[in-house]
């Protein structure tokens, strides 16, 4: 029998680290290394932490909800000791531990069982290769959310952690541009739990758990281990035996008071959580009668489901959903931006939805207005005339005779049966009316012409 569980870490989305006032930035797209550092967060002698980031406890609490978790109501801080290059202090920062409360605990999510969730402080970034170390990143909060082993297979393990960060996203708890780092255990029946530190994307935690899977069953291990993932060579590798929780020597910090959650702050908080993106993917399907295909993709962010919910009400269902999962999308993806940083107005998307569905610019036309909202929407309306559909059929006529006049050689082509032409030819006749003619009466007048 397989057993996975996961210990995963992700950076909370605050301006400031843990126990001081300096930014939590960093990475490479970031500030420089050793810019956003102090007295406090590279443990200078005689430096004391400032009391503990507000907005991260409030940031760990909605995740533990969001998880199912209880809430504690009392949450002591505990010293980690251990000796690495990245942690100036000779310890970490943790509500975790031994001795400790979590924050939230016994919850349950998508099947799931979780042990827990808490909050700690980030080590330095420390380079063994150069021996440099970047202190941009100590102090910066994290949460950690450990797992009972209730995974079967690295394709559960992924399909469930995508859902997490997309609902994670939903609250944006979690700092997306830094991603999650993950530790996972591995064991098989008979043998030793296998842990693996670190790893830092979808794709290597599924490939590590593979490996370490197949080398299991080839020969059960007999002691716990602590493992890195070489991606190179896309193994498995001895680090060093697993600790037990006495080698990190927990003590409670004297420095750092006892924090006591009241039941009206975390009722508070609860109330302004939003839907999880299934519950909304139940209600859209239902409400709207969607296919879940397109309700997936809608569901994925936050944003764009909200947006789509203003759409809806006032728009034909079936265009709305192809515009936002299709076009809407991709203009966004196209120029690398989220919609909310792009000021697009639902009453302009409605609008653009009714010139269509009422024929009166086309599809093709519409599309340019979209690619013309980068920075913000227009209303369509204003310039009606300008984007105004052709559907006069002599215009259309004159068109289609002149692209004829000035392409005989795809002319040619189709009257020797190469039919593939003609659709060159409507383009033709699509370009000279810059986008304006209506495509099946366009397609009619040309093959009427041709014969």
């Amino acid at each position: 029998m397989t057993k996975i569980g996961l210990e995963i870490h992700g950076y909370l989305l605050t301006n400031e680290k843990l126990f001081c006032a300096c930014k939590s930035e960093h990475g490479l797209k970031h500030s420089k290394p050793n810019t956003n550092i102090c007295a406090i967060c590279t443990a200078q002698p005689g430096a004391k932490p400032m009391l503990p980031n507000k907005t991260a406890v409030n940031k760990v609490i909605q995740i533990a909800l969001i998880l199912g978790c209880k809430i504690n109501e009392k949450l002591v801080w505990a010293r980690k000791h251990y000796d690495w290059p990245d942690l100036p202090k000779g310890y970490q920062n943790t509500i975790s531990g031994a001795y400790a409360i979590p924050v939230g605990e016994k919850g349950k999510f998508l099947g799931i069982r979780i042990t827990e969730a808490h909050l700690e402080e980030d080590p330095a970034a420390w380079n063994p290769k150069t021996g440099e170390i970047d202190y941009n990143r100590s102090g910066s909060p994290l949460i950690e959310i450990v797992t009972e082993p209730d995974f079967k297979n690295s394709e559960q393990v992924i399909s469930w952690l995508k859902q997490l960060l997309t609902t994670l996203s939903y609250i944006k708890a979690i700092d997306k541009n830094l991603g999650i780092k993950a530790d996972v255990n591995v064991s098989v029946s008979g043998g030793a739990r296998i842990e693996i530190k670190n790893i830092n994307s979808l794709k290597n935690i599924k490939t590590a758990i593979e490996y370490e899977l197949q080398k299991q069953k080839k020969q059960l291990p007999k002691v716990q281990e602590t493992k890195m993932f070489d991606e190179s060579k896309a193994i498995t590798i001895k680090m060093r035996s697993k600790e037990q929780a006495q080698d990190y020597r927990f003590i409670s910090d004297p420095d750092l008071p006892i924090i006591k959650i009241e039941k009206s702050r975390v009722e508070k908080i609860k109330s302004a959580l939003p839907e999880t993106p299934s519950e909304k993917l139940k209600k859209i399907v239902k409400k709207y009668k969607i296919e879940k295909t397109s309700a997936e993709t809608l569901t994925k962010k936050l944003e764009i489901v909200e947006f789509f919910e203003k759409i809806i009400e006032k728009a034909n269902p079936k265009l709305a959903v192809r515009w936002v999962t299709e076009e809407l999308l991709s203009v966004l993806n196209y120029n690398k931006k989220e919609l909310e940083d792009v000021e697009i107005k639902p009453e302009h998307f409605i609008e653009l939805l009714k010139l269509i569905e009422d024929k009166t610019i086309t599809e093709l036309k519409a599309k340019d207005i979209l690619r013309s909202w980068k920075e913000k929407s227009l209303s369509p309306k204003q310039e009606i005339k300008k984007f105004s559909q052709i559907s006069d059929k002599k215009e259309i006529q004159k068109l289609a005779q002149k692209v004829i006049k000035e392409n005989s050689k795809a002319v040619e082509d189709y009257k020797s049966g190469k039919k593939q032409s003609l659709n060159f030819l409507i383009g033709q006749v699509m370009r000279a009316s810059d986008k304006r003619a209506d495509f099946e009466m366009a397609r009619d007048v040309l093959v009427k012409e041709l014969e």
